[in-house]
């Protein structure tokens, strides 16, 4: 579970970092509490890592059921399934490719995200067309962090965001934000790489 660990601790980390530009994107588009609900999220999977012995499960699997059942919001959810997918992934020796495309399927068929949609597919489906094709974490990274800007010209088409009009026009969706620094943080965790761009360039795009 070191591996995974490492990046969701990374993530952690980052995401505290992220939290004041999550909580203003949010607030643009939504309710303001995408920040709140991450933070408190990877909190409570790292305390829980920290806090029980290593019984063999990937460290997402953890994580997978603190944010299924224990974290608000409309992202929560769609967070839990792309680490249960991840954690799945870990525990067969599948890896990311795999684990991080079936994340995105599983979130297309709860949610019907498709890309173009200003959510977080926008910058997960880059990012497992990335792994796909043999990208390095560090590349994945780069593709999801693209993915995230470029929300920033669309418009809503799925969620609250989708009823506030122009308001959050010129700013990225903070879900796919969110998904960027994820990609970001298994890059610095796992393989870090001196192309790797600076993570404020993932927080404020």
């Amino acid at each position: 579970m070191t591996g995974s660990a490492d990046v969701l601790r990374r993530f952690r980390e980052a995401a505290h970092e992220a939290h004041p530009a999550l909580t203003e994107l949010d607030r643009l588009a939504g309710d303001g509490d995408f920040g709140d609900n991450l933070t408190t999220g990877l909190d409570l999977a790292v305390a829980r890592l920290d806090g029980s012995p290593d019984d063999g499960r990937d460290a997402f699997t953890v994580a997978a059921e603190v944010f299924l059942d224990e974290v608000g919001g409309t992202s929560g959810p769609l967070f839990g399934l792309l680490f249960q997918e991840l954690g799945r992934a870990g525990e067969t020796g599948a890896g990311w490719p795999e684990g991080a495309a079936d994340g995105l399927a599983a979130i297309q068929r709860v949610g019907e995200a498709r890309v173009g949609d200003r959510t977080m597919v926008d910058a997960l489906s880059p990012a497992v067309e990335s792994l796909r094709v043999g990208g390095s974490p560090t590349e994945a990274a780069q593709a999801a962090r693209t993915g995230a800007r470029a929300t920033a010209d669309l418009r809503a088409r799925m969620g609250r965001a989708s009823y506030v009009g122009d308001r959050a026009q010129g700013h990225p969706d903070p879900g796919a934000v969110g998904i960027a620094l994820l990609f970001w943080s298994r890059a610095a965790a796992e393989s870090p790489s001196p192309d790797l761009p600076d993570l404020r360039s993932f927080i404020a795009p």
